[in-house]
């Protein structure tokens, strides 16, 4: 599985301290682990909590990335700007079992975390665990076990809903503000890693077209 940090501005700076965590969790489960920054250098291009949205869209739809790991200060903001966006499913985890929960009731494909909020004294340790038990077991399997079976029936249906309401994300990147959209894809290592991973298909037809 590819897993992909995405870190917005206001919490640039902590974004070593994150990928730290991801990464150790991800080397455990055999898991690749992709730093897409804001990595707080100075004169990085900069995310906000809605371009973090778009780009999770962009990773998970072509492929160049399976799971997304992101957040903001309170993770409130970025959970919302992911779930507005096609081929998304996000939850929010503050502790480890918010992210165990979600990975086996509602077996989506992104987590946003508060950064600010919160993140004191083992907030190092804290990321450590939530990634553990976020990646713990199969996404979906269910919990309690018994329970399984209604609660994928029931991600089914909001994955296929969504599917169904939204405008497909080819559309949204010809559509969407050019600029906003070539900034959410400047970051460093972006070109990199997109197009050593992402998979054929109009997306990232239309992204390599930008890069």
């Amino acid at each position: 599985m590819k897993v992909a940090l995405i870190n917005e501005n206001s919490q640039a700076s902590k974004n070593s301290i994150i990928f730290q965590a991801l990464k150790e969790a991800c080397d455990e489960k055999g898991y690749e682990a992709f730093n897409y920054g804001m990595y707080g250098e100075e004169g990085e291009s900069q995310l906000t909590y809605v371009q973090n949205g778009l780009l999770a869209s962009i990773l998970l739809a072509s492929g160049a990335a399976d799971f997304v790991v992101t957040g903001c200060g309170t993770g409130e903001g970025a959970v919302t700007a992911l779930n507005a966006f096609p081929n998304v499913v996000c939850g929010l985890a503050v502790e480890p079992t918010d992210a165990y929960l979600f990975s086996q009731i509602n077996g989506g494909n992104a987590l946003s975390i508060p950064y600010a909020k919160g993140f004191g004294w083992g907030a190092e340790l804290n990321l450590k665990l939530i990634f553990q038990r976020l990646f713990a077991e199969p996404m979906g399997a269910g919990y309690p076990k018994e329970r399984a079976v209604p609660e994928q029936r029931n991600a089914g249906i909001l994955r296929d809903l969504k599917q169904q309401i939204a405008k497909p994300l080819p559309q949204i990147l010809k559509e969407i503000d050019q600029d906003f959209l070539k900034e959410a894809i400047a970051g460093q290592h972006f070109k990199e890693y997109f197009q050593a991973n992402a998979k054929p298909g109009e997306v990232t037809d239309i992204i390599n077209g930008l890069l």
